[in-house]
């Protein structure tokens, strides 16, 4: 397996964690704690590296991605605004700047959702911001994050088993590029839960 290390900061993210490699994470739309909504993610040597512990109900506005040892790497809120679906991802303790945000995007394709992913502070947004998108079907988990040049980042799929029958509908497969920060697919992937009611 490849060595995970910090990335090179390109956003205010702080905790922020890349490879040289493709890596792929399997993610179980369970909690580990008894009662509770989240999702857990295990690496290739089925260790759990991430984990989300939902002790709201459902469709919470506030969220945290944690380590295994439970150090929250980054908080997730869903905002009550005007403008529909947007949530915001910090990466700071006091939540004082947005690492980046997530807003739904108007189209107009049939079983087809598209949002849109602004990276950077609202002060250095002008300047330094970068844009990705998540691209998926209204009924599904599957969805794939592109940059702002239609590259793909990381996608989500449902997984297989070595035999090629496909899992439960609660098990995904997230294939990510090397040198894109896991922690920020991971909270998409989050969000992508949160916004389909799966969470």
């Amino acid at each position: 397996m490849a060595r995970i290390h910090p990335c090179i900061p390109s956003s205010s993210s702080s905790s922020s964690f890349c490879s040289n490699e493709r890596e792929a994470y399997t993610i179980w739309m369970k909690s580990l704690v008894l009662n509770s909504n989240g999702y857990t993610v295990y690496n290739s040597k089925a260790d759990v590296v991430f984990r989300i512990d939902n002790y709201d109900n459902k469709r919470s506005n506030e969220v945290y991605l944690m380590d295994l040892r439970g150090n929250v790497v980054c908080t997730i809120l869903r905002k009550k605004l005007l403008r529909f679906g947007l949530w915001e991802c910090y990466n700071d303790k006091d939540c004082s700047e947005p690492w980046f945000e997530v807003g739904k995007t108007c189209n107009f394709f049939k079983n087809h959702s598209v949002y849109n992913v602004l990276v950077g502070t609202n002060e250095a947004r002008s300047l330094c911001s970068s844009k990705h998108t998540m691209e998926g079907s209204f009924d599904s988990l599957e969805f794939k994050i592109k940059d702002g040049e239609g590259r793909v980042e990381a996608l989500v799929q449902r997984k297989r088993s070595s035999s090629g029958v496909v899992l439960g509908e609660d098990v995904l497969l997230v294939t990510i590029e090397p040198h894109v920060d896991h922690i920020f697919v991971m909270a998409l992937v989050a969000i992508h839960a949160l916004i389909h009611h799966r969470m």
